[in-house]
């Protein structure tokens, strides 16, 4: 074998590995980015700033080294209505990877029909989606007070739209805060908005599915 070509060969070799480890690297240091789009639940409503699941989401990323920019787009009072609007503005800056939708709650207040909260919800999902986007819907559920038909038939609108729109679901945002015995507790005065203290519980029922959204 000749020498000179056999050292040439390697240093091709050995030149490709470089550019290709450093290709890796560059493509592991481009961020992920998470958009949110809710509302008052989502927009730190009556607690100090950092507080919120939101918050705290951007810290257990770091925390667990995984390089992703959370962008809380959350206003309080919004509807599904309000975030459809506001979608695909929020899409074309943000160019997210994955799409938190947290929004309903407010339809309901509102008394909102069912079917338009529903469509609003599935064009959402369709716009992220199209958009290059994976979509997390964060499911709610109405009080008892509304009646149980009512409060099926609302929680039936986020299934049918994760179903119809293949898109990942938590079932209920509020579980193990709004459902537990000491829910009173879990709540500022107005009985609506939780505590900081439930924070870290809501984070905690979106993370088993948002984490396998992420890459």
């Amino acid at each position: 074998m000749d020498v000179d070509m056999w050292i040439g060969g390697f240093k091709g070799w050995l030149c490709s590995l470089i550019l290709g480890v450093a290709s890796t690297a560059l493509f592991a240091a481009t961020p992920q980015k998470i958009l949110i789009v809710g509302d008052s639940l989502s927009a730190e409503y009556g607690l100090a700033r950092g507080a919120g699941w939101a918050a705290l989401l951007e810290k257990k990323l770091a925390t667990e080294k995984i390089n992703t920019i959370v962008v809380n787009a959350s206003i309080s009072g919004d509807t599904t209505s309000g975030g459809l609007s506001r979608l695909p503005a929020l899409l074309a800056q943000h160019k997210p990877n994955i799409v938190v939708i947290e929004l309903g709650g407010n339809d309901a207040l509102r008394g909102m029909a069912m079917t338009q909260t529903e469509r609003n919800f599935s064009r959402m999902a369709e716009l992220a989606t199209r958009a290059g986007a994976k979509v997390l819907l964060l499911g709610m559920q109405v009080p008892p007070n509304m009646g149980p038909v009512y409060a099926r038939e609302f929680t039936a609108v986020y299934q049918h739209v994760a179903k119809s729109n293949k898109v990942a679901l938590v079932p209920f945002f509020l579980k193990g805060v709004a459902d537990v015995p000491n829910a009173r507790e879990q709540f500022q005065a107005d009985g609506i908005h939780p505590v900081a203290a439930a924070h870290p519980t809501m984070l905690a029922n979106v993370w088993p599915e948002l984490k396998k959204l992420l890459k």
